[in-house]
Parts: C-alpha cells; sequence; structure tokens
C-alpha cells in the first residue's frame, strides 16, 4: 500500500539535514536521560528532612539504658535531637537541670554513667561541655561522614543562664515553629 502526500498551497516543506536531525535525536535522548537520572535521584532521597539514624547493630543498648537508666537516656535523646549534623551539641547541666527538673548531681550522674558506657564523649569549650554523640549507635549526616567533627556546635542555653535585662530585651512574644507563628506564652497558633 502506497501513501501520497498531497502538497497544497497551505503546506510548508520542512528540510533538515541528516546531521541536524542526528542531532536533534541526540539532545533528546540526553535530556530524557537526565530526567531518568534525577528520578532516581529523587527516589533515593528520604523524604524526612529532620533525621537520624540507629545502628540497629547497636539499639540493644538504647533498650537496656531505657529500663536501668531512664533520666539518662531522656538527656541522650535530648542531644540526639538537638545535634548538629557532627553528631555535636554544647550544652551546660543547667540545660538538663531545667529541662527534666533534675538536680546538677543528677545530671552529672546521668552524662557519667553516658559517657562511661560509651553512648557520648564530652569535651570542655569554656565552662560549657560539648556533648558529641558515639557515631556507632546514632548519625545525623549522611552517610560516611563520621570521620570529622565540626565546630561551632548547636549551643543550647537555659533561660537561667541568660542575663534577665537581656532577655526582658530579646523576649518575643511569638516564635516560629515548623513554619507557623506561634504565641510562646499559650502555643495557640497565630499564622
Amino acid at each position: 500500500m502506497a501513501t501520497t502526500l498531497i502538497v497544497g498551497p497551505e503546506t510548508t516543506m520542512h528540510q533538515e539535514s541528516f546531521a541536524d536531525r542526528s542531532r536533534q535525536l541526540e539532545q533528546e535522548k540526553k535530556a530524557e536521560a537526565e530526567i531518568i537520572k534525577k528520578e532516581k535521584e529523587d527516589a533515593k532521597k528520604s523524604p524526612f528532612e529532620k533525621f537520624y539514624q540507629v545502628n540497629q547493630a547497636n539499639s540493644k543498648y538504647l533498650t537496656k539504658l531505657a529500663v536501668e537508666q531512664p533520666k539518662a537516656l531522656a538527656i541522650l535523646l535530648f542531644v540526639i535531637e538537638n545535634m548538629d549534623g557532627y553528631n555535636a551539641l554544647m550544652a551546660s547541666y543547667k540545660v538538663f537541670q531545667e529541662k527534666f527538673d533534675i538536680s546538677r548531681t543528677t545530671a552529672s550522674n546521668c552524662i557519667k554513667y553516658l559517657k562511661e558506657h560509651g553512648f557520648l564523649y564530652v569535651y570542655k569549650s569554656g565552662t560549657s561541655n560539648v556533648y558529641v554523640v558515639n557515631n556507632t549507635l546514632v548519625w545525623k549526616s549522611w552517610g560516611k561522614n563520621t570521620k570529622y567533627c565540626k565546630f561551632p556546635a548547636n549551643i543550647i542555653l537555659s533561660e537561667s543562664e541568660q542575663e534577665k535585662d537581656d532577655l526582658k530585651k530579646q523576649r518575643i512574644n511569638a516564635i516560629i515553629y515548623e513554619g507557623d507563628l506561634v504565641d510562646s506564652e499559650t502555643g495557640e497558633i497565630l499564622s
């Protein structure tokens, strides 16, 4: 069966060389390959922005800690939740005392237990401590980024560690929490 093309006055002839058409097809092929590559990369990405990884082989120690030293576990989880991408957090004992309503002795004993049992390492920076979580237990950054430790770390100050006059000047009645404007006194979402 033969196909006939009828060319009328409205029809325009489009001529391109074999080389031009080959280049065009090659560009389309590359563009398609880039789209497929990007889709594969996106599929590998976690849908979660805030996460930390737990080494399943060592998670049994977290379970043991929960049974034996629940306050120490609470402190460890606080450090993990607030650490930077290099597993580090700078805070004083006062932060833990106020956060968990515990005495300095209890905070000290919990930190001592966590150090002795290898959950975290403690480095001094002035009068504050830099807590670095053991990277064989938990890691908050990409893959094998465990060989680095970057400072400054995330720093948390308790309210009592700040100057009262400065606090009054800096007090803001609304905070931004996960994208929402929240009244810091009532917790009510303002926007």
